[in-house]
Order: structure tokens, then C-alpha cells, then sequence
């Protein structure tokens, strides 16, 4: 099993003694018991991923393969 689904990171960082806001949306794929599993966390669900970045199968953008999904810290 494969399941397709987008991860969005949203932080503020200081940059040159500002702060400013950041986010970035990136398409993502697991599979396996990981497809269960993020599955299972749902739409707005939080976590800490790990995996790694590819190149789409077309060749345009980057995608996220998720081999690790932790709990995020409260």
C-alpha cells in the first residue's frame, strides 16, 4: 500500500535580527505500515517525519519518501 499526501512545515525564524514567518508545502509518499500509519494521523495532523527527497517521476518538483513518523513533542 502507497498513500500520497502533502506535509506542511510552518516556523518563524530570525533572519538579520527580524523575525519572519516561514512555510513550505511539499507532496509526500509512504508506503507500507508508514501508509497506515499516516493514514491513521489524519488531515492536520501532528508529527516529525524523516525520509527523503526525490525528484517526481515527471521531473518537475521534489517529493518527500516518509520513513519515519514520530509524535510530535507536546
Amino acid at each position: 500500500m502507497a498513500l500520497d499526501a502533502s506535509l506542511k512545515a510552518e516556523s518563524e525564524v530570525i533572519e538579520a535580527g527580524k523575525p519572519r514567518k516561514v512555510s513550505l508545502e511539499i507532496k509526500a509518499v509512504a508506503v507500507g505500515d508508514l501508509a497506515k500509519e499516516l493514514q491513521a494521523l489524519g488531515v492536520g495532523g501532528i508529527a516529525v517525519f524523516r525520509g527523503f527527497l526525490t525528484h517526481q517521476r515527471n521531473g518537475r518538483g521534489f517529493i518527500a519518501h516518509v520513513t519515519v513518523i514520530e509524535p510530535a513533542a507536546p
